[in-house]
């Protein structure tokens, strides 16, 4: 199919978009060494709050730092947190879904009170309420947004693992001697995968905003190391003199997240056969 044609865009437009919009952020996270135009923590005090401009593309921030190279340092702490603590919440949600699904009994009733108990509690003031006890640091915010945001992919993986312990290769395989440890990795779990990589590239995007809330709050990523949240934080300050320093980090984070949004519901689209496309 032509990549330029009509049908192609009505059909895969979205993705595209979706991956471009992905590849780029993620590309400019990995190469930030080499394409920042500054150091993000070398101060300049004769350049305090300075506009856009040719040598500081985004401004300069309260301590005369270049915006821009903070944001693309920025990025990487983002992206970091987002896919480690989906990794986390992945394994974590796969391993609990498969068990409680092929197994059922009390074992499927335990684990689902625990996804219920765990739901009743609104996931971002969870989060808050674990880290306002802990020191704030990158490796305690991915672990605990990971620890947190694991309940949907467990229900998406125990709907999957019911519905697959019934098919007759299923049924083969125990015939043939497969154990419940044979028959999950070889046999379930790579057919319930399709669901939870679509709940993956959505959780990132979800990671991504509240480790930005976290840092705008002052609980996440600390100074002088940059995120996105605390240059928006910092921005905050000076949003009437100085609007780039909140404008720019705010449109990285919209970008990303409908980057990541837009794969994600648009895997969902091409993976689910249940789904009609014109």
């Amino acid at each position: 199919m032509p990549l330029l044609s009509a049908h192609y865009w009505r059909q895969y437009g979205l993705l595209t978009l979706g991956i471009a919009i992905v590849a780029v952020m993620s590309g400019a996270a990995l190469l930030a060494p080499w394409i920042s135009p500054h150091d993000p923590t070398t101060l300049d005090l004769n350049a305090i709050l300075q506009g856009p401009s040719a040598r500081h593309p985004f401004g300069t921030d309260a301590l005369g730092r270049d915006v821009l190279a903070r944001m693309l340092y920025g990025a990487r702490i983002s992206l970091w947190v987002g896919f480690v603590a989906v990794g986390i919440s992945v394994s974590i949600g796969i391993a609990l879904g498969l068990v409680a699904g092929f197994f059922r009994g009390w074992v499927d009733e335990a684990i689902m009170r625990l996804v219920d108990i765990m739901l009743c509690f609104p996931s971002f003031f969870l989060i808050l309420a674990v880290i306002a006890f802990l020191e704030p640091s990158l490796n305690n915010i991915m672990i605990v947004i990971g620890l947190t945001s694991w309940m949907g992919v467990a229900r998406l993986v125990r709907a999957e693992t019911l519905s697959l312990r019934e098919r007759d290769f299923i049924a083969a395989a125990r015939l043939a001697g497969a154990g419940p440890v044979r028959i999950l990795g070889l046999h379930i779990l790579p057919n319930a995968l399709a669901p939870v990589l679509v709940s993956a590239t959505l959780g990132i995007a979800g990671a991504i905003l509240t480790e930005s809330a976290l840092s705008f709050l002052g609980l996440g990523v600390q100074p002088p190391m940059p995120s996105w949240g605390n240059i928006l934080m910092e921005g905050k300050e000076v949003l009437e003199i100085a609007p780039w320093m909140s404008l720019f980090p705010g449109f990285a984070i919209l970008i990303t997240v409908l980057g990541y949004n837009l794969l994600g519901e648009s895997l969902r689209d091409i993976l689910d056969p249940r789904l009609t496309r014109s």
